[in-house]
């Protein structure tokens, strides 16, 4: 699906990022990259579609609870984990968090760019509406469980007066929930949130 192959790579060592890009480069990959995960943490609900490379031993968080912050985001793309050679413990760890695969240091590039290869193919494998579907609960993760109650209350046609009733709080808090999830879901309108809210399968016999 994409044409261009971006690779989010998130290590604290220069070093290595300086030449694991220059590696990925020349095997024909686009590579951003980020000194450690909390600056990846920053712009991830935004980050381009792409494979997430990283690091597992990084300063100030460390690469398992990175992809759980990623996890609790709502953000799916895939995650390849660098781990210490034979720290199996920690490999295991990253998969059962969801990461599609490990590789570890120090890595052939044969062996890296293989793995890399393999993420993007299910990366593309996946229909639009996978990747919509995905999108759009990414987007309501950010949501608090009140905005979610009022979420629920316009997918059912609600006005405002009737969420404030339903939720026992006034139509002016019904309006500021409103207001504020309309910006986290990035909907200029009624019908945008709708939209997104059909996508994630709010008021379609799934939970928000």
């Amino acid at each position: 699906m994409s044409e261009t192959r971006l690779i989010h790579l998130i290590d604290d060592d220069e070093a290595v990022r300086h030449s694991a890009s220059f590696m990925l480069r020349h095997a024909g990959f686009v590579v951003k990259t980020y000194a450690d995960g909390v600056a990846f943490l920053e712009t991830a609900q935004q980050a381009a579609l792409g494979c997430i490379l990283l690091d597992v031993q990084m300063p100030h968080m460390d690469g398992i609870e990175v992809q759980k912050r990623l996890n609790d985001m709502g953000v799916s793309l895939p995650v390849i984990v660098l781990t210490g050679h034979g720290d199996v413990e920690v490999a295991v760890k990253t998969m059962k968090a969801g990461a599609v695969d490990f590789v570890e240091k120090p890595y052939e590039k044969q062996t890296l760019v293989a793995a890399l290869t393999r993420a993007f193919e299910r990366l593309d494998a996946r229909s639009h509406k996978d990747v919509m579907t995905e999108e759009a609960k990414g987007r309501i993760e950010r949501l608090t469980p009140r905005e979610k109650d009022v979420l629920v209350g316009l997918v059912d046609g609600f006005t405002n007066k009737m969420i404030a009733e339903t939720l026992d709080i006034s139509p002016r808090t019904v309006e500021i929930h409103r207001a504020n999830l309309m910006e986290k879901l990035d909907a200029p309108s009624l019908s945008s949130v709708l939209r997104i809210a059909f996508a994630a399968g709010v008021g379609m016999d799934s939970a928000v």
